[in-house]
């Protein structure tokens, strides 16, 4: 399990595929009256709530003559001026839906909002989703919610489960030294809210849906999720007669409405009219806009105030108060939604681990507490998928089941026998550290390397690693966007189930599955982190 996933990879250039700037193309003028094709259940801040109508030379009508329409999905067979014309109209919505993260080229971006902006990495149309397999996702999110609360519960077992990782990773080592100070002093969180996000491939060989991993903290891209279906609905209902596509198999994404609405439920119980939401950020995001929307609907929606502040600023500027309250230059805070904290990069000083252990110490409702957080680890995930060790937390053994069948293999370095495997075969495994983030799991003669080098250092360095199951999902032909520049590719997937869960002590206010957001990346590459320069945003077509 993990924090911001990055489990696919994409090279940044697209490296062997054919590209072309956008700038090289002519563009007819053209007139029409924008809507965004959002699914009912998205709704936008009063800004962006109006139609926008552009006024130019009208465009032809598209040819409906169903010869020239590709097979379904081939997308490279596409004729080249049209898919300008669709290239062209996807830059626009997301120009006109703020489908938009800093650049990374301008200095300033990461920092000040509105400068340097660039539309997301994008996946110019959905590929292909086994429709059972979705509705199997759908469904084993309030389950996996539910199994995070349970075994956040149980500190013995994430201290026991994490100790040899404790000797080999020093963040990691942190973070369980604040939970262990909370087992300490018996913190009790009674109010205990989860954003969560499963990310899930289809594996061909056996036609199962595989976790990747569960994320726990900073669970990202719930806005993003909604305008990719916002943008993929709009594209087909324009052009899906040409192209032979439904935009009703796009399925619809309430994922920012569910995540506001967690935490302004969350505020609510918390029941203090004068608290704001805190929202922990790191020094430069690209994806700010994100967050700021999740803020704006807060404000809007709900009348709840919330502030922006980095770890360090919390440091500098909170306090505990004599009742348990956390205040933060003055101003009390009843929920703490962590989108920073999840890597060691957070936490470049000891004023940043003050920080944590100040808003773990304190009355607010934390999104994620230390014990999610820790439950979001590799290890754990590792550890649940041992046998027996589900029912452990699951009583229901349908749940049980259900679970199960979706984990990959996992296993443990302490494994001689496995890791020899891994040795023997590299191209049957993925070997993943506790890093969060993208970018972090080795392959192939990489990962053989740095077995053998464990083996032969003889130390627990390798509880810093889990060995996992090598998934291998169908690939499908695309055409992917970065940078106003279009390539064509064979690609995978990874969809994210978010889920929202709510409860106060005994009651559970939410358990729900609360929308998606899905990475794609070309075939041969390994990671797919979107912000890092790696994946594609994209959505799914059901089948």
């Amino acid at each position: 399990m993990g924090g911001r996933s990055g489990c696919l990879f994409c090279s940044p250039s697209f490296t062997g595929i054919k590209t072309k700037p956008l700038s090289s193309y002519t563009f007819p003028s053209f007139s029409f009256t924008f809507s965004p094709h959002q699914p009912h259940s998205l709704s936008f801040p009063k800004l962006m709530s109006q139609p926008l109508t552009l006024n130019s030379a009208p465009l032809a009508e598209p040819d409906t003559d169903s010869s020239a329409a590709p097979p379904l999905f081939d997308y490279h067979s596409i004729d080249q001026k049209l898919l300008e014309n669709i290239v062209y109209d996807a830059l626009v919505w997301s120009t006109l839906n703020c489908l938009l993260v800093g650049d990374k080229s301008v200095q300033r971006s990461g920092t000040v909002p509105g400068v340097g902006l660039v539309h997301l990495p994008l996946c110019l149309l959905p590929g292909p989703f086994p429709e059972s397999h979705w509705k199997q996702a759908c469904e084993l999110a309030p389950i996996f919610n539910e199994l995070v609360d349970r075994v956040s519960l149980d500190g013995k077992f994430l201290q026991e489960s994490l100790s040899r990782t404790k000797n080999a990773d020093e963040f990691t080592s942190r973070l369980l030294d604040i939970h262990s100070k909370m087992l300490q002093i018996n913190k009790k969180e009674d109010i205990r809210l989860a954003i969560v996000r499963s990310d899930y491939m289809v594996d061909e060989k056996t036609n199962s849906l595989l976790q990747i991993e569960m994320n726990t903290i900073s669970t990202s891209f719930a806005l993003i999720g909604c305008l990719m279906t916002g943008l993929h609905k709009s594209l087909i209902s324009q052009y899906g007669n040409i192209l032979g596509l439904d935009s009703n198999r796009v399925p619809a994404n309430n994922a920012v409405d569910q995540s506001a609405e967690a935490l302004a439920k969350g505020w609510s119980e918390y029941n203090d009219p004068r608290a704001a939401i805190l929202v922990v950020v790191q020094v430069e995001e690209r994806n700010m806009y994100e967050q700021h929307y999740i803020s704006a609907l807060l404000r809007d929606k709900y009348h709840i105030k919330s502030i922006r502040k980095t770890l360090a600023e919390v440091d500098q500027e909170g306090e505990i108060l004599p009742d348990g309250t956390l205040s933060v230059d003055g101003q009390p805070i009843s929920v703490v939604y962590f989108r920073a904290g999840y890597t060691p990069k957070d936490y470049p000083s000891e004023s940043e681990w003050r920080a944590g252990l100040l808003m773990e110490q304190s009355s607010a409702i934390k999104c994620p507490s230390i014990s999610y957080h820790l439950v979001g680890t590799k290890k754990i995930q590792q550890e649940l998928a041992k046998p027996g060790v589900l029912e452990r937390f699951v009583e229901n053994k349908d749940h049980v089941a259900k679970l199960r069948a979706c984990f990959a293999g996992l296993w443990s370095l302490e494994d001689s026998d496995i890791a020899q495997k891994a040795i023997e075969n590299p191209e049957l495994f993925v070997m993943k550290s506790q890093r969060e983030g993208g970018g972090n799991n080795i392959y192939g003669d990489d990962m053989r390397e740095n077995l053998l080098k464990l083996q032969k250092a003889g130390s627990e360095e390798d509880a810093a690693y889990i060995l996992m199951q090598r998934i291998f999902p169908a690939t499908f032909p695309a055409i992917l966007v970065r940078d106003g520049n279009w390539s064509t590719g064979h690609v995978i997937a990874e969809a994210g189930i978010f889920g929202t869960y709510l409860r106060n002590k005994d009651k559970i206010i939410i358990n729900n599955e609360s929308g998606y957001m899905v990475r794609t990346k070309v075939s041969s590459s390994y990671e797919g982190g979107v912000l890092p320069g790696f994946g594609v945003v994209d959505t799914v077509y059901l089948t």
